[in-house]
């Protein structure tokens, strides 16, 4: 072989491996590609999150009180003095009756879809939330990515129907602990 036919191998193998690292279009795409989130969202959940939880802390409803949100319809902040840990989620109150209402019933105060965009959910996908973005509709408590996502979901109740008919497949999408 010729020495220049050497370089031309040599060269091309070197510049595909820099762009392998790089990752130039030879990898799949992640989820978040695939499902085209706009630009700023974060991931798609990871595996092994049952619950949404902010991933810094790992509290549950970043650590915002469930039960504030129908007794005060408001995100309250929960205090680390009122914390539990409830089906592996690590859940905080603003006080201690707020506390005792969960353990009493916390189907009652948990988050419709494991605290995922009411809306996402109707359209078949789990989106992260925040958790100052909440609407409690039929004493349910909903989550929302944004506030044009809230408002759509209170202003067309077809979408209610469809996230409930969507949320199972939706759920199999999150690998669960």
């Amino acid at each position: 072989m010729k020495a220049t036919t050497w370089r031309r191998r040599i060269a091309f193998a070197a510049t595909m491996r820099v762009l392998a690292l790089a990752g130039f279009g030879l990898m799949p795409p992640t989820p978040t590609e695939a499902k085209g989130l706009p630009d700023g969202l974060p991931p798609l959940p990871a595996i092994g999150e049952t619950m949404q939880r902010d991933t810094r802390s790992g509290l549950a409803l970043g650590g915002f009180d469930p039960v504030a949100y129908h007794v005060e319809a408001r995100a309250t902040a929960g205090r680390a003095e009122f914390e539990i840990t409830h089906r592996g989620d690590v859940w905080r109150f603003a006080s201690a009756a707020n506390r005792a209402a969960f353990l009493e019933a916390p189907d009652s105060y948990e988050p419709a879809y494991e605290a995922y965009d009411a809306t996402g959910v109707a359209e078949g996908l789990a989106v992260d939330t925040d958790p100052r973005l909440f609407a409690v509709v039929e004493q349910r408590l909903f989550l929302f990515r944004t506030a044009a996502s809230r408002n759509a979901f209170l202003e067309n109740t077809s979408l209610r129907r469809l996230a409930e008919n969507s949320w199972g497949a939706v759920s199999q999408l999150i690998a669960h602990r």
